[in-house]
């Protein structure tokens, strides 16, 4: 992903559709995840659990997704490929591959989630237009020096942060003075048709 700001798709405001983070590509080349498949078997063996072919299943699924993804969609992507896996187990599995610090979850409002693969990659941050759902996906380098000396003004080391800038994109306000211009127009049409001649 490129250095600059990353436009990504917006916010669905339905429950229908494939939601954000569309990211699995079929028939995409291998890329080397065993060291991270590594870091899953050791939190799962540190928490008494087995490294089940759905758990693995899952991983290579999500190693895989660019971007955030929604775990609907994640259950979806593995059905595409033929693999049966259930809701619960994909849910379960997120919030232990969470747990072993190799996804994070993303909320943009209170309705959804997100989840975003941080192990071994560039993490983002979110500019979001509330009115149309665009998402932009950035990274600073002067966001970073911020936090990292307001953690240290309070004896803290920061490890890492999550921004979401809540806003209105230009799109958004150019149609909101669309509107305004309309509705100031069918005014000043409304009172010149009541400013004609009394009727006799």
């Amino acid at each position: 992903m490129p250095n600059g700001p990353h436009t990504m798709p917006a916010i669905p405001k339905g429950t229908g559709g494939r939601g954000l983070g569309a990211g699995h590509l079929p028939g995409r080349e291998s890329l080397p995840y065993e060291p991270l498949c590594a870091v899953f078997r050791r939190y799962l063996h540190g928490q008494q659990l087995k490294f089940t072919p759905e758990r693995a299943m899952i991983l290579d699924a999500v190693l895989r997704q660019a971007g955030l993804f929604e775990a609907d969609q994640l259950v979806r992507d593995l059905e595409q490929l033929g693999h049966r896996v259930s809701r619960a187990t994909a849910y379960r599995t997120l919030a232990h591959l969470q747990d072993a610090g190799i996804l994070k979850q993303v909320f943009f409002d209170s309705k959804r989630s997100y989840y975003e693969v941080i192990a071994g990659r560039q993490t983002y941050d979110y500019l979001i237009c509330v009115e149309t759902g665009r998402v932009i996906e950035f990274n600073s380098e002067r966001i970073r020096r911020l936090c990292e000396e307001i953690s240290r003004e309070h004896g803290f080391e920061a490890l890492s942060h999550q921004l979401q800038i809540y806003a209105v994109c230009p799109d958004a306000k150019r149609s909101s003075n669309d509107d305004s211009h309309d509705a100031a127009q069918d005014g000043t049409t409304g009172t010149n048709r009541s400013d004609g001649p009394a009727a006799q």
